[in-house]
């Protein structure tokens, strides 16, 4: 059973300007991604603008990655959906396409009690096989509802394969409670908290940052695992930076900008996000050029398309 651990990246999902899926960037971005060292890839969460794909849309992506990544890295599919049919579809098919596991993010937009929220969840993780690794994804400042500790002990209890949980809001004090059940895996979905989450003991963080400018983050693992807090110090603050100039994902539309900017085809967002406005692009391409000129990452160069 793999397991989320460092550097698991949240992917985007790349749009032609038509709003099709442009699968030869979904590909591309799958390659450059594991050839930059991360240790996993996540696609289809909210980095990956879910809800605005169909069921068969989702399929066919998870496809993509699972057949691009080719056994090189983990790749866990966020299966979450807003129907719990719906979920249990995703998570069955991300199981039968030879993903390593799944994500499921908690009931969206609808406020849900304890109760519902747990039925939700032994529901899909019953749905698949007992051998097959479900993250719980917990995400309150974007679903509306919060997964609490209890509810989290009460499905892990109930079904073995729930195994770890994304926790996508800077609360430490939960943190340490969710890191607190017992041989539980807990990734953090804060980028800008890598080091002291994995400090806390975290098994590593699911960044959408890193679907961009994946090399900080990897250079902030590497230092952490050999043990040079300094180093992984100073690597997190270039991640951060890069956060901030992306909007710290509240906008896709940066993030595909910023692919563009790279060499890669970052695509479009899908209606009805918009892609930046031409004084939005210059304004961040002047912000990406300043941190070449800082850091002399070498990031600017066009990366291969292979």
């Amino acid at each position: 059973m793999k397991l989320l651990h460092g550097v698991t990246t949240a992917m985007v999902t790349p749009f032609t300007k038509e709003g099709d899926i442009d699968f030869q960037a979904v590909e591309q971005l799958t390659n450059f991604l594991v050839s930059k060292g991360v240790q996993a890839l996540f696609p289809l969460g909210t980095t990956g603008e879910m809800l605005r794909l169909s069921i068969e849309e989702r399929k066919a992506v998870a496809e993509t990655v699972v057949r691009a990544a080719a056994g090189r890295v983990t790749v866990y599919i966020h299966a979450g959906a807003t129907t719990t049919k719906d979920t249990i579809a995703l998570a069955r098919h991300a199981h039968a396409v030879g993903a390593d596991g799944i994500g499921v993010v908690t009931p969206i937009f609808s406020v849900v009690n304890d109760r519902e929220m747990e039925q939700f969840y032994v529901e899909v993780a019953s749905s698949v096989p007992a051998e097959f690794p479900v993250y719980l994804y917990n995400i309150p400042q974007c679903s509306a509802n919060d997964l609490s500790v209890e509810v989290v002990q009460r499905v892990a209890t109930q079904c073995r394969n729930v195994v770890g949980l994304k926790y996508s809001y800077p609360d430490f004090t939960r943190t340490g409670a969710y890191l607190a059940l017992n041989d539980f895996s807990v990734v953090q979905g804060a980028d800008h908290l890598f080091v002291p989450a994995l400090a806390m003991g975290c098994s590593g963080t699911v960044s959408g940052v890193s679907s961009v400018f994946p090399e900080p983050f990897v250079e902030v693992y590497r230092h952490m695992q050999s043990g040079d807090l300094d180093e992984a110090r100073r690597w997190q603050h270039i991640a951060t930076r890069y956060c901030n100039i992306l909007q710290n994902g509240r906008n896709m539309a940066y993030f595909k900008a910023a692919l563009n900017w790279r060499g890669l085809t970052g695509g479009s967002v899908r209606s009805p996000q918009l892609d930046l406005a031409q004084a939005d692009v210059e304004l961040l391409h002047q912000s990406l050029r300043e941190m070449e000129r800082e850091t002399s990452l070498g990031l600017l160069n066009p990366v291969s398309n292979s």
